[in-house]
């Protein structure tokens, strides 16, 4: 009997999956299966992962949103420590949801994952003090293939939680903050992506 439950087309968009493992808990804990390929499988999710990576972000940092170009990445996510705002946008030219955005709330106790196929743009949000964030990926990381696109381009209209400030605007952190007066944080690379009318497609 597989160990994991599985919504598929999340908000909608073709292709997108929020998948949430069978927890065994008592008074010493919890166990479960973070990854089995053959639970997957019989849901119909046949993709093969080269790749696992991990980040830790303090709160107000939001990375994103990425993807690579010529070799895209399906990516299967997930909070070990603390709380993130996970979205996905949709950048697939022939897709009924192109520019469309699903978001959702992975957390260290919801356990929930992730999965972002290939053709889309991906981003978090750090909503804790501190997160840890894992994800497994379809295809390699390659430095030159980099694209993204700005985090608040207005014409998607992203609703990120607990933001206020000058929002929608440019793509700049400057006059944005969480509710508790925690200031966003973006690199400077991640400040100075275009809106979707100028982004890459798929």
């Amino acid at each position: 009997m597989g160990q994991i439950k599985v919504e598929k087309n999340a908000g909608g968009i073709q292709g997108l999956c929020v998948i949430e493992p069978a927890v065994h808990g008592d008074a010493r804990g919890y166990f479960m299966e973070t990854y089995n390929q053959r639970d997957m499988e019989e849901e119909g999710l046949t993709m093969k992962f080269v790749q696992d990576n991990q980040s830790c972000s303090a709160k107000g940092v939001l990375r994103g949103l990425h993807f690579q170009k010529e070799y895209p990445q399906g990516k299967l996510v997930r909070v070990i420590k603390g709380s993130v705002f996970d979205v996905a946008v949709d950048l697939r030219s022939s897709s009924d949801t192109y520019g469309k955005w699903f978001g959702i709330e992975l957390t260290e106790e919801n356990k929930k994952q992730f999965y972002i196929p290939e053709g889309f743009a991906h981003g978090f949000l750090v909503l804790s003090d501190i997160a840890e964030f894992c994800y497994k990926c379809t295809d390699f990381y390659r430095p030159g293939d980099e694209g993204g696109m700005a985090w608040n381009d207005p014409e998607i209209g992203i609703t990120w939680p607990k933001v206020q400030g000058a929002y929608p605007g440019s793509a700049e952190a400057q006059g944005y903050h969480l509710e508790d007066g925690t200031p966003l944080n973006l690199s400077d690379k991640d400040q100075k992506w275009e809106g979707l009318r100028d982004t890459f497609h798929f």
